[in-house]
């Protein structure tokens, strides 16, 4: 059987999470998220920037870099050197040419790449930003062995991720489409600190922003709620599945709520 033309239809029914680099490129999912790909935007991101020590002519990397968003932002307030990786091919094209409309060619690049196989020799950066994008990986202790490997010594790393606790997640949260969410694959924050000691890194710090969740969830709830009622037309793809899409929003709203699902910050540092 032939896999579905349509990239969300075809995680929905449970391909390989390698599709989620189309999927927050689809029109219907950037209107969801309101051009928010990550809880608490800009501000959580600068954080996490000052975290990871990155300021002007840092050699920064941005692993499952999307739209380029963080990286602009990295190279346009701080003045760091930025790469960005991100697995889709379009994604990249297009974080390149928003990158050079804004000036920013000479100081932000974007290569397609693995979080698994960066395309980057050793110790190739000063620093790291991974945002919201490690829950999605599918090898997530090579993923976190390939950021410490090509970090210098003396680097700092920030994972900024959707975190479970205990008692974990409800089954409704472990479907194909809770994985788009962010949510199915997460892991505790014991867990993320785990693998980054894991890959040699020494842990310095953990910030919890479970509100800053909270209110990504809380606007993704008010706009699919709208969009049942309107015929919003970025959605138009996403109707067949608007119901489903409802009742997981309700489901994750649930889990927030209960402490069971949150979001953090976790800075560590390659010995040297």
């Amino acid at each position: 059987m032939s896999a579905p033309a349509d990239p969300l239809a075809a995680l929905l029914e449970g391909a390989p999470a390698s599709c989620c680099a189309e999927i927050y490129e689809l029109p219907a999912v950037r209107w969801l998220l309101d051009g928010q790909l990550h809880p608490g935007g800009r501000e959580l991101t600068l954080r996490a920037a000052q975290l990871a020590g990155i300021g002007a002519g840092s050699r920064a990397l941005d692993v499952a870099s999307g739209a380029g968003t963080t990286a602009m932002l990295l190279a346009g307030e701080l003045g760091a050197q930025v790469t960005g990786v991100e697995l889709g091919a379009e994604a990249v094209a297009r974080a390149g040419a928003a990158a050079a409309e804004r000036g920013l060619a000479g100081s932000v690049r974007f290569l397609a790449g693995d979080a698994a196989s960066l395309p980057l020799p050793e110790a190739a950066v000063d620093a790291i930003v991974c945002e919201c994008s490690l829950c999605l990986f599918a090898d997530k202790p090579a993923a976190v062995r390939e950021m410490a490997r090509v970090l210098r010594p003396g680097g700092s790393i920030v994972v900024a991720d959707v975190t479970v606790a205990p008692p974990g997640l409800p089954p409704a949260l472990r479907t194909a489409a809770a994985r788009v969410a962010c949510v199915a694959d997460a892991l505790a924050l014991e867990g993320i600190e785990r693998l980054l000691r894991d890959a040699g890194l020494g842990l310095q710090a953990a910030e919890r922003h479970d509100d800053a969740l909270a209110a990504m969830a809380r606007r993704v709830d008010a706009r699919l709620r709208a969009a049942r009622m309107l015929r919003v037309p970025a959605l138009e793809p996403l109707r067949p599945q608007l119901e489903a899409a409802v009742e997981l929003s309700r489901e994750v709203r649930r889990a927030i709520d209960g402490g069971v699902l949150g979001y953090a910050l976790v800075a560590a540092r390659r010995p040297g």
